[in-house]
């Protein structure tokens, strides 16, 4: 490939900095080997917020001088249930182009979904196991075996020797870490702390459903969580149910605000945090707002605690 659409050589200047956009397997492989090493993966369902911009920068900042940036930009089929927003997931491909110009990335892979399964839904999908049924994978079926299946997917496409992931998505990367070193993929797993809005609200693509009024109860849930940290930070050997509890007074104080789950976990496994846990942790919650669902997480730490500790766990209905 030559010209302004090539990907190889040297370092991309201002004036020849669009990335290209692959949107077939067979021009991403003949594409692949004029990519530099360290070539680093940054998978998405694109429209591309701040949130993705930190992953962006991050990508550039592991590929150094002479590594090479790659992004994916699908929204994944095998992720979505019916009745949720695969239709109205929001597509916004040439903003999404701009800002991975801004940002130095030198390949966009954007394949369509008949591209991806040209047989249509793959009859053979990972299984995340355990890790992969509870919270998230509970609340929504086969969601992490969508995710993971597409994940190994690009990895094999793309031949990353690193991809970088947001910590928003929490659950999703210690499953993609899992992936990585049950199956030997031979890559470094990098993650960017969450990125948030001015008031608080973790960015998210979904962010734009919500209306003003809906946008005010949506953060309860941050306010929940940070009520949550700053139980942990009060230096008296917070347990996860001290943690627990205090976020879950801000949960109850806004009744407009439906909660699938709030828990204080082991970050590597998902594990409830049991009373004898300490060290890092995360409290996690979803919740929804006004017909749009939110997820979110705060890191923490834990000393050990005294008292026993469950996780809370309530259907909306229920709360």
């Amino acid at each position: 490939m030559k010209g302004d659409g090539e990907v190889g050589g040297e370092p991309a200047s201002p004036a020849a900095s669009q990335p290209v956009v692959l949107r077939a397997k067979a021009d991403l492989a003949a594409a692949r080997p004029g990519l530099a090493a360290p070539v680093v993966l940054v998978p998405t369902m694109g429209a591309l917020h701040a949130g993705h911009r930190a992953l962006l920068r991050a990508a550039r900042a592991a590929a150094g001088p002479s590594g090479r940036v790659i992004v994916s930009i699908f929204v994944n089929p095998l992720q979505f249930r019916p009745g949720e927003d695969l239709d109205r997931y929001p597509r916004t491909l040439e903003a999404d182009l701009a800002m991975c110009a801004e940002e130095g990335v030198r390949a966009v892979f954007a394949p369509s979904a008949a591209e991806m399964y040209p047989g249509g839904q793959p009859e053979v999908r990972v299984d995340p196991g355990p890790m992969g049924q509870v919270f998230e994978g509970e609340f929504r079926p086969g969601f992490f075996g969508g995710v993971l299946t597409v994940v190994l997917k690009l990895f094999h496409l793309t031949r990353p020797d690193v991809a970088v992931f947001g910590e928003k998505d929490a659950q999703q990367l210690a499953l993609v870490r899992r992936l990585v070193a049950d199956t030997d993929l031979g890559l470094v797993v990098e993650s960017v702390p969450t990125v948030r809005d001015a008031d608080g609200l973790a960015t998210s693509s979904r962010n734009r459903y919500l209306s003003a009024a809906d946008r005010a109860v949506a953060l309860t849930l941050p306010r929940a969580l940070r009520a949550g940290a700053a139980r942990a930070a009060a230096g008296d050997a917070a347990s996860a149910g001290a943690v627990l509890a205090a976020a879950r007074e801000v949960l109850c104080a806004e009744p407009a605000l439906a909660v699938d789950y709030v828990a204080v976990v082991d970050p590597r496994t998902f594990a409830v945090a049991g009373p004898g846990h300490a060290g890092p942790a995360l409290i996690v919650a979803a919740v929804t707002a006004g017909g749009t669902r939110l997820i979110d997480n705060v890191p923490l730490v834990l000393t050990a605690a005294r008292q026993n500790t469950e996780r809370d766990f309530r259907g909306a209905a229920d709360y």
